[in-house]
């Protein structure tokens, strides 16, 4: 019996992320990592040695902004919330998320 793999694909980072801080959503990079987790029902994982480099990529290339503020838990933490040109790369990161999910259903349906 093998072990179930529930670590996110590469390539779909970016959509979570975004998809978790479009509905103006500020929150750090643990608080990120729980949304998955939990709205996934546990199904998805988001480790922090992809999510920290994703988050800092994602800065640089201007889809996300950052700045310092404090946790729930009273730790500072970097809380991210996206820019106008995140939320134009989120539709397309959607529409790319559509069209591939539509394409491997059809090769599993295939008889």
């Amino acid at each position: 019996m093998g072990t179930q793999k529930n670590d996110i694909l590469q390539g779909t980072l970016a959509l979570l992320v975004l998809k978790t801080l479009a509905p103006n959503r500020r929150m750090h990079g643990y608080a990120i990592a729980t949304h998955v987790r939990r709205v996934s029902d546990h199904l998805l994982r988001v480790e922090e040695g992809s999510l920290y480099p994703a988050l800092h990529r994602m800065e640089q290339q201007g889809w996300l902004k950052s700045e310092w503020g404090v946790t729930e838990k009273n730790r500072e933490a970097r809380f991210y919330s996206v820019t106008p040109k995140g939320r134009r790369r989120l539709a397309e990161e959607e529409e790319s998320w559509t069209r591939l999910t539509t394409g491997v259903g059809r090769v599993l349906r295939y008889v």
